[in-house]
């Protein structure tokens, strides 16, 4: 197993969540070791836990939403994302609403704010004694989540879409050569602009704006410019990032990922939890 660590301190960030739209905090604190990552809903009177689980998991739908019984909590996984990437294994995450703040739409504030309370020297993604000895693919069409036995962690995503400024974009990115800080966690969330009607009629994306999400239509980005020309995959691997830290750590391996959403990569991180 990975060594577990938590913080050193707790910090607190706070802003509105994307399909919400509800203003919420978050404290981020240490916690006991072996206790995991979870969310504790500090607005509800009982405060019920709700573990960074794949067991938790309960809808998939733009975001991926966590709960026990009742309670959820929703669009965890860029916080959870940057805990995993930067160590923190155990951490209790308090909340007073039913969504994880957006910020500016990547993991970048989460970051800077657990950088500044790790514990020293810090430590860097963990990596897991587990290995895999065969691959396993999760498909839907032509989109696909896979994890292929490999000696070292590697992520690669990429993504297709019909907008010429998007189009057919790849990252891939290996902890151990590079920084989740500087090449993965600034890439925003990012749309289409003919969707953005849409989805606000289904009651989605009541708090996304131009200020926390990339928006792209037919003659381009409505809100350049972009972090990394290839920003959009870069977020889609962050995202999958996100979903496999509800494996605790995830065992080592390349995971791979084109056209696929929070449904596939959970669909995979579940797979993967199943006992051989």
């Amino acid at each position: 197993m990975a060594i577990a660590t938590s913080l050193n301190q707790p910090f607190t960030q706070s802003g509105v969540g994307l399909h919400s739209g509800l203003e919420t905090q978050v404290n981020v604190l240490p916690a006991e070791p072996g206790s995991g990552r979870y969310f504790v809903r500090v607005d509800l009177r009982d405060r019920p836990t709700i573990p960074a689980s794949i067991e938790a998991v309960k809808s998939t739908v733009l975001s991926t939403e966590l709960a026990i019984g009742e309670t959820s909590v929703r669009t965890v996984e860029h916080l959870l994302a940057s805990l995993l990437a930067l160590g923190i294994t155990d951490a209790r995450i308090e909340i007073n609403g039913p969504e994880v703040p957006l910020l500016d739409g990547s993991a970048a504030p989460w970051v800077e704010a657990i950088r500044g309370h790790q514990p020293a020297p810090p430590v860097q993604f963990p990596v897991s004694e587990a290995t895999l000895t065969e691959p396993i693919w999760i498909a839907d069409k032509d989109a696909f989540v896979a994890a292929i036995p490999a000696p070292q962690l590697r992520f690669t995503y990429g993504i297709e879409f019909d907008l010429a400024e998007i189009g057919q974009q790849w990252h891939s990115w290996q902890p151990d050569r590079e920084s989740f800080s500087t090449t993965v966690a600034p890439a925003r969330t990012f749309g289409l602009a003919h969707q953005i009607e849409t989805l606000r009629a289904q009651g989605l994306i009541k708090g996304g704006s131009l200020d926390n999400a990339l928006v792209c239509g037919p003659e381009g980005w409505l809100n350049p410019p972009l972090r990394f020309a290839n920003e959009p995959a870069r977020h889609k691997l962050l995202d999958l990032v996100g979903d496999l830290s509800l494996l605790g750590v995830p065992p080592v391996a390349h995971y791979l990922a084109f056209k696929a959403s929070h449904h596939l990569h959970v669909q995979l991180a579940r797979k993967i939890a199943q006992p051989i």
